[in-house]
């Protein structure tokens, strides 16, 4: 039994065994700081190539999800003991919470059409998951781990660079893959920073870093007037007062020029 890969679910199926080792590999848990075993929860496994390593370390507690029904059947086929392991279910909309009390990590190769959504629900969970390792599109690795000043650089990498420490491991090439993506992949890890508080309003933050990156080829004091015109309502202040507030360096930069650290300074100024 072949699985049929389905383009309306991003599917790109990994067969380079020593990619595929790789990755796995990247998954750093040890037995002397974590629990044993640690849990860890696999991302659209499709037809197992991850799978096959994961369920070969002792230290990890792997549970997988899968939205293809057609893999589902396949996984329960060919490995044994998924019963209770594998849930067929959508990750972006599966109860995280319910599934895993404690912390988990999250691996896997993930579909090209969900990605950038997958991370979003990595930050709503970033509490209880100290780390990532998952392949995507090359160009979504590059945004995630770029520094301020690139054109790549953008909401995803401000908002995962503030909780996590984000390192770019190896690019995968297109032949890897039955059917070739016509576009590269590459494989990063994502680990928890020792940050515990943003030192701002959290809510706040992802606001004004959404809404800079909005306009991203304009000042900022164009993209965030809204913003600072609610602060100027709040403190009653005249339409100079706004003006000047306005007039400050940082509302004269771009997105791309602010690091995580200008971005929360920035937000307490708004708030």
């Amino acid at each position: 039994m072949e699985v049929r890969a389905k383009k309306a679910l991003g599917q790109h199926f990994l067969t380079d065994q020593k990619v595929a080792r790789g990755i796995v590999d990247a998954l750093a848990i040890s037995s002397a700081t974590e629990k044993f075993p640690f849990p860890v929860l696999e991302v659209g496994p499709g037809m197992g190539v991850l799978t096959q390593y994961l369920l070969q370390r002792p230290e990890l507690d792997l549970k997988l999800v899968e939205i293809d029904t057609e893999s589902v059947e396949y996984l329960l086929t060919h490995f044994q003991g998924m019963q209770g392991r594998l849930m067929e279910a959508d990750f972006l909309t599966l109860p995280l919470e319910r599934i895993f009390p404690g912390d988990f990590c999250v691996i896997g190769n993930f579909p090209y059409n969900i990605s950038s959504q997958i991370f979003f629900k990595v930050l709503d969970h970033k509490d209880h998951i100290p780390q990532v390792v998952g392949m995507v599109q090359k160009e979504v690795a590059e945004r995630i781990a770029e520094k301020p000043g690139s054109k790549t650089y953008g909401i995803l990498s401000v908002l995962l660079q503030a909780w996590y420490d984000i390192e770019y491991l190896f690019t995968v090439g297109s032949g890897c893959f039955a059917p070739p993506p016509k576009v590269e992949s590459a494989v990063i890890r994502l680990r928890r920073n020792g940050r515990t508080d943003l030192g701002c309003d959290e809510k706040l933050f992802k606001t004004v870093v959404k809404t800079a990156f909005g306009q991203r080829r304009k000042m900022m004091r164009n993209p965030l007037k809204p913003l600072a015109a609610a602060k100027a309502t709040r403190e009653g202040w005249t339409a100079e007062e706004l003006s000047a507030f306005l007039s400050q360096d940082v509302f004269t930069q771009r997105p791309e020029q602010l690091s995580v650290e200008d971005f929360v300074a920035l937000t307490n100024l708004l708030a």
